[in-house]
This record gives C-alpha cells, sequence and structure tokens, in this order.
C-alpha cells in the first residue's frame, strides 16, 4: 500500500525499542534468530506497525534499539521481507549498544553513550509492539500547542525563566472495546487541563488531553496496597488538585512524546529503570509533591545558568527551599509558597524566590469506540491472536474507497487464490491468507490469519487461528484458536484448542490438546522427510 508523509517534522526523530520479547516464550525461545520484532501480526512483521506510525506521521529519522544479538536478524528482514522494504525512505537506522542485554531496563537504555549520541533533538519513544492506527500527525501537534508551549501560554510572571517543554504519553482503555483476558493495566490519576488551546479542528485531540498527575502499573499498586494496608492518601495531591480522575482499566501504551532534557533526568538519576514506571512515574507526581523535584535534581536543569540552591547539590535540600510546580496547577493566592517542613505542606506569606517550574507531562486518554482509531499493545500471545483477527477484519484495498482504507489493510484478503482448490470453504470478510497458500479440498478457514507458504490439507478446519509463515495443518485437521510458529507441522486428525505451538515443531498426529503450549520438550522438530511423507501420503500415516 502506499504511505504518503503526512507533515514536515524537521529536526523530530524516532527511538524504536526491540526487546528480546519474553513475553513470547514460545515463539521466541531464540530470540537471536526470531526476536520478537519479528513476530508476524495480521501478516506483517511486528516492528512495521511502529515504522508505519512514524512514516505516517512525517518522521524520517528513525532508529531501531536491539540487543547485538539481534541485530543480524533484523538488518536481515530490513532487507528482504515485502512489508519492511515497502516502506517509503529513508531506511531506518539500527543501533545495537555493546553494553544493551535482554536485562536492561528501557530507562538503563537511555544512559547508554551511543544512545544518547544518537537522540540529537525531542523524540517519541515507542515499543516494537505498538499497534496504533490513530493519526501520529494529530499526536505530535498536539503536543506542539500543548506540552511544548502550554507553561508560556498559561502565563508565569515575566521574571520567572523561560520554561522547558513538557512531555505527552497515551494510555487506552483495555475493558470496554474487545477484552482480552489478563491484559497488564494501569492506575493513573489524571486531571483537568485549565485551558486549552488550539480545540477547534475535528481531528484535534484535545477534549481527550489531560494532566497526568498519577501513573503506575496495577501491579506495582497491588503490592503498595499490601505493604500500607491501602491505598495512600496523598494530602498533597489533594490540596493541589480537588478533582481528578482516576483510571483502572486503562493501559500505557508507551508512546512518550519526549524533550531533549530527559536524557539529563535520566542520567541524572541513576536507580531509574523503567521509562514508564520510574520516569513518567516520579516526573507526574514532581508536579505536586513538593520537594520531589529537586530529589529528582530538575533543578539542576531547570534553574537558569544552571544555578542551584543552597544545599541542593548532591540531592540534598534546604528546607525552606520552594519549588513552583507546573503552571497547569491551579494557582496559590499571590505571596503565598509552599515550604518544605518535615515533609509536609505550610503556608505562609513571604516574597516568592526565583525558581523554576515543572515541566507538564499530559496524558491523551484514548476514547473507546469499537469503530475509532486502534491503539494496542501486543506483548502476549493471546493480544498477539486478538489483534491479528482484529485487523484480518479490516476491508481490503480492493474493497474500499481510495482515501477511506485504514493504513493496516492489504492489497487483497486472499493473495494467492490460484492455491485454493474447488469444495473449499474461506470465509475472506474476517480472514487473511498470504502468497503462496495452498488449501485443498473440504478444507475451511474462517476467522483466521494464514501466513505465506503455508499448506492447509484436505478436510482441515481453521476457526480463529494465527498460523504463521510455513505452517503445513495435516488432513482432517481442527484448530481453534491456535497459535502456529512458523515452519510447524501439524499431524493428521489434530484436534487442538487454544494451543500455542513451536516453530519448526512436528505435532504428533491424532494429538488432542486444549490450553498448552507445545514446545520441542514435548514434540519432534519437522524434518524433510517429514514434510514430504505428508505431501505425498495417502490415507493414515503416522508420522511420530
Amino acid at each position: 500500500m502506499p504511505h504518503a508523509v503526512s507533515m514536515a517534522s524537521p529536526g523530530f526523530q524516532a527511538i524504536i525499542l526491540c526487546g528480546p520479547g519474553s513475553s513470547f516464550s514460545t515463539f521466541t525461545a531464540n530470540p537471536d534468530e526470531n526476536p520478537k520484532a519479528l513476530l508476524p501480526i495480521a501478516n506483517r512483521p511486528m516492528v512495521w506497525y511502529p515504522l508505519e506510525f512514524c512514516y505516517r506521521s512525517g518522521i524520517t529519522n528513525i532508529t531501531l534499539i536491539c540487543p547485538p544479538s539481534t541485530s543480524t536478524a533484523i538488518t536481515s528482514a530490513l532487507n528482504t521481507n515485502p512489508a519492511l522494504t515497502s516502506l517509503p525512505f529513508p531506511r531506518p537506522s539500527i543501533l545495537a549498544p555493546k553494553d544493551l542485554d535482554y536485562n536492561t531496563g528501557t530507562a538503563e537504555l537511555l544512559r547508554l553513550p551511543e544512545v544518547k549520541s544518537a537522540i540529537s533533538s525531542d523524540f517519541v519513544l515507542l515499543p516494537c509492539d505498538l499497534v496504533c492506527e490513530l493519526a501520529g500527525e494529530n499526536l505530535l501537534q498536539t503536543w506542539m500547542i500543548t506540552a511544548a508551549s502550554l507553561p508560556s501560554i498559561l502565563g508565569d510572571d515575566a521574571h520567572q525563566p523561560q520554561p522547558q517543554s513538557g512531555g505527552m504519553g497515551v494510555w487506552y482503555d483495555t475493558k470496554k472495546v474487545n477484552l482480552v483476558k489478563g491484559e497488564e493495566t494501569d492506575f493513573v490519576i489524571t486531571t483537568a487541563l485549565s485551558s486549552m488551546p488550539g480545540t477547534g479542528s475535528k481531528t484535534s485531540l484535545a477534549p481527550h488531553l489531560r494532566n497526568l498527575v498519577y501513573s503506575m502499573p496495577t501491579d506495582s499498586l497491588k503490592d503498595l496496597r499490601v505493604e500500607e494496608g491501602g491505598l495512600p492518601n496523598r494530602h498533597a495531591l489533594l490540596r493541589s488538585y480537588p478533582r481528578t480522575r482516576m483510571l483502572s482499566t486503562h493501559r500505557d501504551a508507551h508512546i512518550y512524546i519526549l524533550p531533549k532534557w530527559v536524557l539529563d533526568i535520566v542520567e541524572e538519576n541513576p536507580l531509574m529503570e523503567s521509562v514508564g514506571e520510574d520516569v513518567i512515574g516520579w516526573w507526574a507526581k514532581a508536579g505536586w509533591q513538593h520537594g520531589l523535584s529537586g530529589k529528582l535534581k530538575m533543578d539542576k536543569i531547570f534553574k537558569p545558568d544552571g544555578k542551584e540552591d543552597g544545599d541542593a547539590k548532591n540531592g540534598e535540600y534546604n528546607s525552606a527551599d520552594t519549588y513552583r510546580t507546573s503552571s497547569l496547577r491551579p494557582p496559590l493566592p499571590r505571596n503565598t509558597v509552599s515550604t518544605l517542613q518535615n515533609g509536609t505542606d505550610e503556608g505562609g506569606d513571604m516574597t516568592e524566590p526565583e525558581s523554576y517550574s515543572v515541566p507538564p507531562i499530559l496524558a491523551y486518554v484514548h476514547p473507546p469506540n469499537p469503530t475509532g482509531p486502534l491503539i494496542r499493545r501486543v506483548d502476549t500471545s493471546q493480544l498477539l491472536l486478538q489483534v491479528s483477527l482484529q485487523l484480518a477484519k479490516l476491508p481490503a484495498l480492493d474493497e474500499s474507497t481510495p482515501g477511506e482504507a485504514s493504513p493496516f489493510a492489504h492489497p487483497k484478503k486472499l493473495a494467492y487464490p490460484e492455491g485454493v482448490q474447488q469444495k473449499t470453504t474461506i470465509v475472506q470478510k474476517d480472514s487473511l491468507v498470504a502468497e503462496n497458500v495452498t488449501v485443498q479440498e473440504k478444507a475451511a478457514i474462517n476467522s483466521s490469519v494464514v501466513g505465506a507458504n503455508c499448506q492447509i490439507k484436505e478436510g482441515a478446519k481453521l476457526l480463529q487461528c494465527l498460523l504463521m509463515d510455513g505452517v503445513v495443518v495435516g488432513r482432517s485437521c481442527k484448530l481453534t484458536r491456535c497459535v502456529i510458529g512458523k515452519r510447524a507441522v501439524i499431524g493428521d486428525g489434530s484436534v487442538l484448542t487454544d494451543v500455542e505451538v513451536q516453530e519448526n515443531l512436528m505435532v504428533e498426529r491424532k494429538t488432542d490438546e486444549k490450553d498448552n503450549r507445545l514446545m520441542s520438550s514435548e514434540g519432534l522438530e519437522a524434518t524433510e522427510e517429514d514434510l514430504q511423507a505428508l505431501d505425498t501420503a495417502e490415507g493414515d500415516v503416522d508420522l511420530g
């Protein structure tokens, strides 16, 4: 499909993090050869989706960051995979820092010298498992007129130093649209913005923009509740924002539009490991938790001429220091400031000293709408299957009105009709069948995604399945809600329900499995002889 650069983004760049995929243990058992970034979502490599999002947003300065051991596989895919080679020029660059391994946190990654050297401007940070149908240019435009300029628009006193640009993240609801059991969520607290410029456009995202004041994974919140015996009452938050909105069914999409100074915050705080939980979470709280901005050493970055107050060096702060929060916070009465007294807030009349503003971190909360743009992280096998089946329902380009097709639409639902024999049932409205797939008589494909070079033997039935490239499904098999790794062989007469099958695995004939993962320790690897036997045999054949 054609890809058009929608807007100019001079100097703006994108960083896409390509991790090993520990949550896909069935399909990334050998991450050096089969990294997570190359797992197929609806017959396209996973990394295609964030790349397409960047090009659609007008960002062409794109860097993929991966461990050194996976760079060869990703480089090869960029040069040979048809979906990736069809993307516009310039091609993304690959950065494989020598000290990056499978256990490196996302914030730790930003401290690596190679990564710091590669980031020269404000940037978008994306995961490789992002599927985002939302127009990226709208996100960027919203950031440019809000987080990048809102502090000065809303007005600080003229004597204050020029505020730094803020950041923006994206959250989406996991329960109201296409619920997937067990999907991770985050606990998020937001407040309304006191002013919002640029809301007139029909495509504006401003109505769904909020000020982020608290964010942490729900699992971490549960641990905190166990430790504290309940949810801690943050009095400073309540005093700063009497009206808040708490979200417990939303998830952080890990789409972050970040100013370059974030690298300094990460460098100054070596205990930060995760961008989402540590950088974004602590930044959000720094806008109202007095003294936290100092402990995060924001004063070292935001003070004019790099000046520091009193004992602010080395993370020590005088109790009389004051820290003005973002302009998004309701203003205190004139000549009233908040001081740090034994960790509590106290008011008093005094002349406010020269200080700095904590830049805002904003949250775009994507409205749940079954027919609206899709935003989803795909970081489990269940999500891999669900999102692939959802994308399979999109009308193909040859079925759509020009200009109205989804950016994720395929040219055709059935790419190789010549490989389909008579007396075969393929429900094309909710299925995708890739190139060079052969389907024998009496086979049925319903609500499924079939990868390139697969073979579906006579009488086989597929319902809500995802088959990666080169899979062979034997005669009279019945597969329901299964994810089958590439080049796996399913023996004749097998009945599999809610099963994952590792790549290159041969499942013995008449296997009956449910709610299981079939991996090399439980089966046999398919050989060329096995494939030939399955291809030429008459009647029942023992593939074991």
